[in-house]
């Protein structure tokens, strides 16, 4: 047992009996560094400020957040490294929970009663999995993508037991690097050797990431019907039809995956947006109401939300019950930065529809709010700007479309900012934004070339990167940034700060475009400056 002597892990758990049994347990298993967290906020302030390598965390953590939700936190958020061991213990033999648990992926879980015997003989195997992913773990986080590839290839030599994982990542590695073409290959062989469910799926990420949605869509129409209960396959099916203007289908997908695993915070706020894009007041009301109350006690928690749930109710034409989500608002998510901006939006909507004179002080509340950097989705800033236009705002609705066209993820969203003016007869005034916030974005990447060109290449990156920050869903202007960090390292050598901002841009441009056709060549170029000046990656076995 000397082998777990190093082991660093955190036990999440809201009852002491149970602690000391549990940290017992794993004294057994020749784990003594352990520190403790009686909810999943404790746990999530103890994980930012320190690094474990198993975090063993009971389901049910009473009032809160449980642990599928803590769990949920911690995957989206990346909190945690990637070879962090997460393993879920309950007591609860509802499959409904347990599926939503397992749909993301905990490293194990185990259902009480069990034996330290039983719990080191988990932890143990998930250690060994660990140590064979290592490497690849290793060069992942420090954005050297190609050579995990390569550490995969030699993973499923050194490690056949684990081939197919090794297969599995390198595929999902090559969609992160937008390599469509190569993931297709490799999902197609997995699915060849049997590995049909997450192969299927793979490859219909693959052809969704090529534009090729009815393809995605007939694979993932199989899948569900092979298997009801693979979430990932549901989102994905949703997301197909989204893609395709086909908003009622992505919605019953969705209604169909939530019956069968009801406590994923995240699809209950898409099926929240696509039931009120749809029109179905009853659901939208229904599940934006477990949202706000299941993300209460979240650390990520997101004013936007009770913003929705407000919308559902003043349509449904519940005013008082509107007037208490906006209380609750102001006061459970007093210190957030958009807490505001999402009161003000809120007011309004209940001004609107009961005809208070306080709207447009509202209004104007709102667009002041936005103009800080605040976070607000485009869905909310184009709900705004709808509003202030029809209520003879024009000047405002321009302000703040002409933000969102700024930060435009893709063109899709810039013809949504202008069917806004469409819809209220002004489409010229659409068109018009539309055109200054092109030449805007041409002009500024103009000039930090003329910067750079001039021997300015701090400047160039001064500016470039305040872009960024200023459209961070701009995967252009996101991608400039990064290429006039990489220029001034090849100039002026590397530093690290300079580094770490390109590697920042680069996986937030891979976030948001990972098929852009730039994308590719700003990545090779960042590892080919790692090289030059010595910044190679560390392996750790």
């Amino acid at each position: 047992m000397s082998k777990l002597e190093g082991i660093r892990a955190l036990l999440v758990e809201p009852h002491s009996g149970m602690r000391v049994s549990l940290h017992n347990m794993l004294n057994l298993c020749g784990i003594t560094k352990i520190d403790h967290a009686i909810s999943a906020g404790t746990a999530l302030r103890a994980i930012q400020n320190k690094a474990f390598d198993l975090i063993l965390c009971e389901y049910d953590l009473g009032v809160g957040q449980d642990g599928q939700q803590l769990l949920e936190d911690i995957r989206h958020h990346k909190l945690t490294p990637l070879s962090t061991i997460f393993i879920m213990v309950t007591a609860e033999r509802a499959y409904a929970k347990v599926v939503s648990a397992a749909e993301l992926a905990p490293s194990d879980y185990l259902l009480k009663p069990f034996t330290a015997d039983t719990l080191l003989e988990r932890v143990l195997k998930a250690i060994e999995k660990r140590k064979a992913f290592v490497d690849v773990y290793n060069f992942m986080e420090q954005s050297f993508l190609k050579e995990a590839i390569g550490a995969c290839i030699e993973g499923e030599t050194n490690f056949p037991r684990y081939a197919v994982d090794f297969m599995r990542l390198r595929a999902e590695l090559h969609v992160i690097l937008g390599e469509a073409d190569e993931a297709e290959q490799l999902y197609a062989t997995l699915y060849e050797l049997k590995a049909v469910a997450w192969a299927k799926l793979g490859l219909a990420k693959t052809l969704f990431m090529q534009g090729r949605y009815q393809e995605a869509e007939d694979i993932l129409n199989v899948l569900v019907q092979e298997n009801d209960k693979y979430m990932d396959a549901y989102d994905w099916l949703s997301k197909t039809h989204e893609a395709i203007g086909q908003l009622p289908e992505a919605k019953s997908v969705l209604d169909t995956a939530v019956v069968i695993s009801p406590h994923a915070v995240r699809r209950l706020r898409k099926l929240g947006s696509l039931a009120l894009e749809t029109g179905d007041i009853e659901t939208a009301e229904s599940v934006l109401k477990k949202v706000v109350s299941k993300a209460k006690f979240s650390e990520f928690r997101d004013p936007e939300d009770h913003v929705k749930l407000v919308n559902a109710l003043v349509k449904k034409g519940d005013h008082e019950q509107a007037k208490s989500v906006i209380r609750d608002l102001e006061k459970s998510m007093a210190g957030v930065k958009k807490t505001e901006a999402c009161r003000a939006i809120s007011a309004a909507m209940l001004h609107a529809a009961t005809g208070d004179a306080r709207l447009t002080q509202e209004l104007n509340a709102a667009v002041e709010a936005n103009r800080e950097d605040i976070g607000l989705s485009n869905e909310l800033k184009l709900g705004l700007a709808k509003s202030c236009l029809e209520h003879d705002q024009e000047a405002a609705a321009s302000e703040v479309i002409m933000e969102v066209m700024r930060n435009a993820p893709n063109q899709d969203m810039v013809t949504k900012a202008m069917g806004v003016f469409e819809s209220a007869g002004k489409g010229h005034l659409g068109k018009e934004l539309a055109q200054r916030s092109q030449k805007e974005v041409r002009d500024l990447v103009a000039l930090g070339v003329q910067k750079a060109k001039e021997g300015d290449y701090r400047g160039s990156v001064d500016l470039m990167s305040s872009a960024a920050r200023k459209s961070p869903d701009n995967p252009q202007v996101v991608l400039n940034a990064a290429l006039a960090a990489l220029k001034c390292i090849e100039n002026l050598g590397w530093d690290p700060a300079t580094g770490s901002l390109a590697k920042q841009l680069i996986d937030s441009a891979a976030r948001l475009d990972p098929m852009n056709n730039r994308l590719k060549a700003i990545r090779g170029l960042y590892e080919e400056l790692q090289k030059r000046f010595g910044i190679d990656a560390v392996r750790v076995r």
